[in-house]
């Protein structure tokens, strides 16, 4: 896919993606936007325990974005069980140098369509801060519309934030 000139690729991660994972995901500014599980500092070592638990599924659920076949953000539907089963939330991250270029808004748009299409979901939902204004208009150029908006009900680095809750259906 291109974008700004930009050629990036959703595939499988690869063990072989674990230096330039840690290299773009350690990075404050990626992790202060996603939840606490998404460590920071981003190690080595987290990278390679991400990277056994991801990269021998066969259906992957979680994919890497690549530019130039470097490993520069991921991407992922997380399944829902039980009574919400038909549903999938989407998170990503993207490396900071590659912000602005429009590859996010692409990224989601493909992984939305691959997974309908993998999955026995007919609904995609995305979860951003309410201080991530980019991520928010990443999800609403990607076609995904705001359902809810819950007051104070996030806590993230010592500070109550409003969880938007975006959503897309097949």
């Amino acid at each position: 896919y291109y974008k700004n000139n930009m050629e990036f690729q959703l595939r499988k991660w690869q063990l072989s993606d674990a230096d330039s994972l840690a290299k773009h995901a350690n990075n404050f500014k990626i992790a202060k936007n996603l939840r606490d599980m998404f460590p920071h500092p981003y190690t080595l070592k987290d990278a390679h325990e991400f990277l056994n638990r991801v990269s021998n599924l066969d259906i992957p659920n979680i994919l890497s974005i690549t530019v130039n076949g470097e490993a520069v953000g991921g991407i992922g539907v997380h399944l829902q069980a039980d009574i919400h089963r038909k549903n999938a939330e989407m998170g990503y991250w993207l490396s900071e140098e590659y912000w602005g270029k429009g590859i996010m808004t692409e990224a989601v748009q493909r992984m939305t369509e691959y997974a309908f299409a993998h999955f026995d979901i007919n609904r995609i939902y995305a979860i951003p801060f309410e201080t991530n204004i980019g991520s928010q208009k990443v999800l609403e150029k990607a076609g995904f519309r705001l359902e809810a908006r819950f007051s104070k009900t996030i806590i993230k680095n010592g500070e109550y934030l409003d969880e938007l809750v975006y959503a897309i259906r097949k």
